[in-house]
């Protein structure tokens, strides 16, 4: 579940190194590791080119050469950079492979079924030129199937960016732990599937290590997650209060739904008087009370027992809405602000800041045009998707979930999480609306923030699986039925055990 960054993949590897495993051991474990995954991908007696590079990712190659020519595939090697440059284990591995080794060309990767593409390996801090820009351009004309050692070349493990250019792969071997590369954009798309070999790095190096970024699933936040229990009742299991807009309705009622159905006991929603008959008529099992500006809202916070909120589905990005993402701060509830409670704050952030850091247990949820409104000295930024989240997060106080097919959900405390679940039809009007009822449901049940958004973001991906293509937002909160069924399920059996 841990997402190692190149760094901390080099740290592992160097804490392993100094308890007495030599570089050597762990390079031959790689090897036969992409080996293993080179025949699942190959008919018998086929050909294989292995692309190697003067790194250690180089050695790796250079072991699965040997060791698929011993498993009786026929396999050719060719090299980019000076072999005689090579790192010492690297090295060493190359020296053990008695065939020659090429200088690549397109006509050396004629009649290869596969080609293993161990070039560069997650490391990689520059952008790919020359012959090694070159190999990669002639990897992805080529017919054969590829698989990547580590990541494929072009692709930065830690950020998921492309350095120039990158070799499409259809499967991507890596080891230990898989990088925020291969679950971040570009990156992802670039792996095909992805396979993770251990090789002999004691999980214990993850202590020192510290890493603090995960692949986002249940086991992240599953001991927490509210499992509704013989004795409750409605008033034990939360009550979320949303505030409903004037103008596009549907939002707020898609998020209210999406409460609901998570979980949370009940759900008021307030209204504007003009607006009031539409929401009464579309919703039966929620709570639709007349909300009257500040005043009204400030009213429906009196009651103790509406422990979290959410502002910002439809509301309008104006100063009325900042007032009532204020109230909603001040009032110590756990908060989500979402959409237009975002935009609200686009001229003056440090206020949503500072409050955010005095309520602390609120989660924010922008999607890249929010964030670049709301967090002005990230926008434009090189860094990551991952590092942007994170220094967002720290800056405002709050958790921040940064929406998108590879969605990242950070805290203040440097925690962060990385969902790779979501489908491409999830991209559609109103589900994002869903998205915050159910982070707003799940914080009524008394789930912590962090833990909440990244749930909520797991369990949105999984409902959009459940209904397939053609999916629309009204969809989404149905659909969850499945999903809880099955948190609840490994719940009670985690519990019998």
């Amino acid at each position: 579940m841990e997402l190692l960054t190149t760094e901390e993949m080099n740290r592992a590897d160097a804490l392993t190194a100094a308890s007495g495993r030599p570089v050597g051991e762990l390079m031959l474990a790689a090897g036969q590791a992409v080996r293993d995954s080179a025949v699942d991908m190959l008919p018998d007696g086929a050909c294989v080119y292995v692309l190697c590079g003067t790194g250690n990712n180089g050695g790796d190659g250079f072991v699965a050469a040997r060791l698929l020519q011993e498993s009786g595939y026929r396999v050719r090697v060719g090299i980019v950079g000076d072999r005689g440059s090579m790192r010492p284990d690297a090295a060493a591995a190359a020296a053990l492979w008695h065939g020659p080794v090429e200088r690549v060309s397109a006509d050396r990767l004629e009649g290869a079924s596969l080609i293993v593409d161990a070039l560069f390996g997650a490391g990689l801090a520059r952008d790919v030129q020359g012959a090694a820009l070159e190999a990669v351009r002639l990897v992805n004309r080529s017919t054969a199937r590829v698989l990547a050692v580590d990541v494929p070349s072009g692709v930065d493990g830690t950020t998921g960016e492309v350095r120039g250019e990158a070799v499409q792969a259809d499967a991507t071997i890596t080891f230990f732990r898989l990088k925020p590369g291969h679950v971040l954009l570009p990156g992802r798309e670039l792996c095909g599937r992805v396979r993770l070999a251990q090789i002999g790095i004691e999980p214990g190096v993850l202590d020192a290590i510290g890493s603090r970024a995960w692949l986002n699933r249940p086991s992240l936040w599953g001991s927490c997650f509210p499992v509704p229990g013989a004795g409750g009742h409605k008033y034990s299991r939360g009550h979320a209060l949303i505030a409903g807009g004037s103008t596009m309705t549907g939002a707020a009622r898609l998020a209210a739904r999406a409460a609901l159905r998570t979980g949370a006991g009940l759900v008021t929603l307030g209204a504007p008087p003009a607006v009031l008959p539409i929401y009464q008529a579309a919703l039966e099992a929620v709570i639709v009370l007349p909300m009257d500006g500040r005043g009204g809202f400030a009213d429906l916070l009196l009651d103790d027992r509406r422990n979290a909120v959410l502002v910002g589905p439809g509301a309008g990005a104006d100063f009325a809405t900042r007032e009532l993402a204020w109230l909603a701060l001040e009032s110590s509830r756990s908060v989500v602000l979402d959409a237009d409670a975002l935009t609200s704050f686009a001229d003056e952030p440090e206020h949503l800041f500072s409050r955010n850091k005095q309520n602390g247990n609120v989660v924010l949820t922008p999607h890249e045009g929010e964030f670049n409104r709301v967090f002005r000295g990230l926008r434009g930024s090189s860094r990551s998707k991952l590092e942007r989240a994170r220094a967002a997060a720290e800056a405002s106080g709050s958790v921040v979930l940064l929406k998108g097919a590879d969605t990242v959900i950070a805290a203040p405390d440097g925690r962060a999480a990385i969902s790779d679940n979501a489908p491409p039809w999830l991209a559609t009007a109103g589900s994002g609306d869903v998205l915050a009822g159910i982070i707003t449901g799940l914080l009524a049940q008394g789930m912590p923030a962090f833990e909440a958004a990244a749930a909520a973001a797991w369990m949105h991906g999984e409902a959009a699986r459940e209904i397939g293509p053609g999916l629309i937002a009204e969809d989404l909160p149905d659909a969850l039925r499945p999903v809880l069924a099955r948190l609840y399920g490994a719940a009670a059996r985690a519990q019998s055990t």
